[in-house]
């Protein structure tokens, strides 16, 4: 009988390889596109190659073509318009000339995305030599292996949520212990699909989809440990914004709100109190206690009372 293959712990598993330091030699002139007579209007002919420049993601051409940028005369939201009205004309397709043209005016934005894009290329070459970056990794053979032969698996509309959530459960291991490991899994997944897509694209297998998936809904399942904790998961929510639903989104917070916090249960009863001159005295949590603070220190039914004489 064979045996069944063995995984690292959740921590060792869900883990890039490491940056591999290899010699690259870089050439003394670094080639730039050539510049082309596209539309007859030299101003967008110049704009059209200035973004072919920064498409390279070299940073020294980029930030000649960035500063090249500024002795255009013509304001680059109208550059924009002119090639929408160029595409439109030469596809006869409206739809085509606006996505065409979608961003044109927007350099600093697309200098941005080339570098991180150019970033992301030579890490993933550090990481994965050759073309080991299109097999799967350790982590998606695990999720290959531990849903092996589950109806829908590979599908995204078939597949069961509550049977996933089952066949990778039988793996205590490979579990994410915490919400902070659940983070951990989860940016291994956004991390490999973006080195991937550096490299022109290509997704894992659909196992591993069902993988995020499960562990997104494990933010709704695993109680935080700390206020911070709480914190990090919202701040990796905001990020991740297109990643949830509305539902989603709230059984998340309901359970970020069950958080324990950052001062112990007996810190947490000893409330703080703020007393008006009038002799009032209201809990720190209190509506009372916010509104002197945002009166100068004067309670709320003084204030009726001084409006009251005025």
């Amino acid at each position: 009988m064979a045996r069944k293959p063995s995984f690292p712990p959740h921590h060792l598993l869900f883990v890039l390889p490491s940056q591999q330091v290899t010699e690259v030699t870089v050439p003394a002139v670094q080639e730039l596109p050539v510049q082309q007579d596209v539309t007859g209007d030299k101003e967008l002919d110049a704009l059209l190659w200035l973004h072919a420049v920064i498409d390279t993601g070299q940073p020294g051409p980029i930030a000649t073509a960035l500063d090249a940028a500024k002795l255009i005369k013509t304001p680059l939201s109208e550059l924009a318009k002119r090639y929408t009205a160029h595409l439109a004309r030469t596809t006869g397709n409206t739809l085509a000339a606006v996505f065409g043209s979608f961003g044109l005016d927007d350099l600093e934005g697309q200098a941005k995305k080339a570098i991180e894009k150019a970033q992301r290329r030579a890490e993933a070459e550090a990481r994965f030599p050759g073309d080991t970056i299109w097999q799967d990794t350790e982590a998606e053979t695990f999720c290959v292996r531990a849903l092996h032969r589950l109806k829908g698996a590979k599908s995204t509309m078939k597949r069961d949520s509550v049977q996933v959530a089952a066949r990778f459960k039988n793996h205590p291991e490979q579990l994410p212990g915490t919400l902070d490991a659940c983070l951990l899994e989860l940016r291994y997944w956004s991390r490999l699909y973006w080195l991937r897509q550096s490299l022109g694209g290509g997704d894992g297998p659909p196992e591993a989809t069902a993988r995020e998936w499960f562990v997104m809904e494990l933010l709704a399942e695993i109680p935080p440990r700390s206020y911070e904790e709480s914190a990090r998961v919202l701040a990796w929510m905001e990020e991740r914004a297109d990643a949830f639903g509305g539902d989603e989104e709230r059984v998340i917070f309901k359970n970020l709100l069950g958080h324990p916090g950052s001062q112990s249960s007996q810190a947490q009863e000893q409330v703080i109190q703020y007393q008006c001159g009038c002799g009032d005295i209201y809990p720190s949590t209190s509506f009372g206690a916010g509104y002197m603070a945002a009166n100068n220190g004067v309670c709320e039914n003084c204030s009726v009372m001084e409006g009251g004489r005025g």
